[in-house]
C-alpha cells in the first residue's frame, strides 16, 4: 500500500514492481492518491505559470492510466484518512461518494509530501489568495489571471517559490511585489549573496520588500483579495500567491504513533523504513533526509531526493537491497536572466554545526571577459578552518552558465574534497565556456587559504 502518488510514491510503486519481477516474485501494489494526477513535475508549475510550458498534461511524467498498464493499482481521489498499524488496515475516503472503505497491507509505504504553510492571518482564505504546490493550485492561478485580469500581484515569501512566480507575474506584465520577513531575500543563501539577489530583482521592475512582516489581507466586498496589510501600509493587489515554505505532511504518520524527527518529518532508516516499525517505510517531501556535510538530520523538500529515495524505497521493499546516501543540499533557480544556485551549507547552518569556517567569494564573468556574451557572476565558497574541507558554496549570476557550475562544488562536497582540490581539480576550459581559472576554482582557493591562516 503506497499513499502518496506523485514523486517518491510513484518511484516507490515502480520500482518495487520492477524489482519483484526481476526476483520472480508476484507483488500486488495498491497506490492511494487523493488527487487526479500522479507523477508530475511541481517543480515546473511557475514555468506553466509564465507561459513557458503549454499545459497541465506537459508536466506529467506517467498518468495513471499508464501506471496501470505497468500493473500498478491506481487509486486516484481517493484519500488516506487514517492509519491502523496493529491491523494493518488503511482506512480510504473515495472524494467523488464519500464512501470510506477499509484496505488490508503486508507493507505500508508513506510518500504524502509536504503542505504549504499558510499563516493565521486575516483575509488569507480570501479568494485570489493562492498556493502554488499542486497542478490544481496552478489551473486554479490561471484561472483567477483569466477571470480576473489582475494588474497588480503580491508574493507572499521570497524562497525559491517566490522569485520563481515574481518572474511569471513579471513575465506576464503584472506590477509585482515581494513581501519577505527576512534581511534579503533567499534565506538559503548568506545574506551578502541575498542582496544581490535583491539588486537584481530590483533592476528587473520587481519591488521587493525585506524586512517586512504581512500582517493580514485585505478583502473586497465581493470576496476577493485587495491587497496585503504591512507594517504602516497596505499594498495593493488583484492577485497574491504564498511562497512561505512547506512543512512535512506527517499528520497521518503521527495520529498512527511514527516516529518523527527534530524537524518534524518522518525518521527513516538508510534503506528508507521507518525506525523502529516493521513494515513501515517513506520517502519523499514527508521524511527528513542525512545530512552529509553537517553529519545531521534535515528536512530538505526537493524532487531530486524524492525520486531517488522512492528507488531505494521500492527496491528494498520488495527484496533487493540499496541504500540512500543522503544529500548536499544543492538546488538551483532562476529569476528572469539571473540564475541562483547553492549547495552544503551556509554560514548560519556551518555556525549551528558548531563547524569553524572561512570564506572565499570572488566576482567574474561566466566565460572570459573578452568574449561576446559575458556575463557577471558572483561565487562564494565555504571551507572548514584548519582541515579545508569544502562546506558549501552558492553562485550568483546572470545567466546563462552561472547557476549549473554548482554541481561541481555539489560533487566536490559529496567526496568530501578540500578547497584546495577543488581549486586544482581539471576542470574545462576554452574562451566561449569559462574563464582559464574557472570562477569556482578561484573562490575555492581564495577560502582554502583564508582556513589556513
Amino acid at each position: 500500500m503506497v499513499i502518496g502518488g506523485d514523486a517518491a510514491g510513484m518511484s516507490a510503486a515502480s520500482q518495487a514492481m520492477r524489482t519483484a519481477r526481476g526476483l520472480g516474485r508476484d507483488l500486488d501494489v495498491v497506490v492511494l492518491e487523493r488527487g487526479r494526477w500522479t507523477s508530475y513535475s511541481a517543480c515546473g508549475i511557475p514555468y506553466w505559470v509564465a507561459g513557458d510550458v503549454p499545459d497541465p498534461d506537459s508536466l506529467v511524467a506517467r498518468t495513471p492510466e499508464q501506471h496501470r498498464a505497468a500493473g500498478l493499482d491506481v487509486r486516484t481521489g481517493t484519500e488516506a484518512v487514517e492509519i491502523d498499524l496493529p491491523s494493518s488496515v488503511v482506512h480510504a475516503r473515495d472524494g467523488a461518494t464519500g464512501r470510506v472503505e477499509h484496505v488490508g497491507f503486508d507493507h505500508l509505504v508513506l510518500a504524502m509530501g509536504a503542505v504549504p504553510i499558510r499563516p493565521d492571518l486575516p483575509g488569507v482564505w480570501a479568494e485570489g489568495v493562492h498556493g502554488l504546490q499542486t497542478l490544481d493550485d496552478g489551473i486554479a492561478l490561471l484561472d483567477t489571471l483569466a477571470a480576473r485580469g489582475p494588474k497588480r500581484a503580491v508574493v507572499v515569501g521570497a524562497g525559491y517559490i517566490g522569485v520563481e512566480v515574481a518572474e511569471a507575474f513579471c513575465r506576464r506584465g503584472l506590477t509585482t511585489t515581494v513581501v519577505d520577513q527576512a534581511p534579503e531575500p533567499m534565506t538559503t543563501l548568506d545574506p551578502d549573496m541575498g542582496a544581490r539577489v535583491h539588486e537584481q530583482m530590483e533592476q528587473m521592475g520587481i519591488d521587493v520588500r525585506t524586512s517586512t512582516t504581512v500582517q493580514g489581507f485585505e478583502v473586497g466586498p465581493d470576496g476577493w483579495v485587495t491587497g496585503v496589510a504591512v507594517a504602516g501600509e497596505t499594498l495593493p493587489a488583484d492577485v497574491v500567491v504564498l511562497g512561505i515554505g512547506v512543512r512535512p505532511n506527517v499528520a497521518l504518520a503521527a495520529a498512527a504513533g511514527l516516529p518523527l524527527g527534530d524537524s518534524g518529518g518522518l525518521r527513516v532508516d538508510r534503506r528508507q523504513a521507518v525506525v523502529g516499525v516493521e513494515r513501515v517505510w517513506a520517502a519523499g517531501d514527508c521524511v527528513e533526509s542525512f545530512d552529509r556535510v553537517s553529519q545531521t538530520w534535515r528536512h530538505v523538500p526537493l524532487g531530486t531526493h524524492a525520486n531517488r529515495q522512492g528507488r531505494v524505497l521500492g527496491t528494498n521493499l520488495a527484496g533487493g537491497y540499496t541504500t540512500f546516501p543522503g544529500i548536499v543540499g544543492t538546488a538551483i533557480s532562476k529569476v528572469c536572466d539571473l540564475e541562483i544556485a547553492r549547495t552544503g551549507l551556509d554560514e548560519r547552518r556551518a555556525t549551528a554545526s558548531g563547524i569553524a569556517y572561512a570564506t572565499g567569494t570572488v566576482e567574474s564573468t561566466t566565460i572570459a571577459g573578452y568574449m561576446p556574451g559575458a556575463t557577471t557572476m558572483t561565487v562564494k565558497v565555504l571551507a572548514e578552518k584548519g582541515t579545508g574541507r569544502m562546506l558549501g558554496a552558492q553562485i550568483v549570476g546572470q545567466g546563462p552558465g552561472a547557476g549549473k557550475r554548482i554541481d561541481a562544488c555539489a560533487l566536490a562536497l559529496w567526496n568530501e574534497m578540500t578547497a584546495d582540490e577543488l581549486a586544482m581539480a581539471d576542470l574545462a576550459y576554452a574562451p566561449p565556456f569559462s574563464s582559464v581559472w574557472d570562477p569556482v576554482q578561484i573562490a575555492a582557493r581564495r577560502a582554502a587559504e583564508a582556513a589556513r591562516r
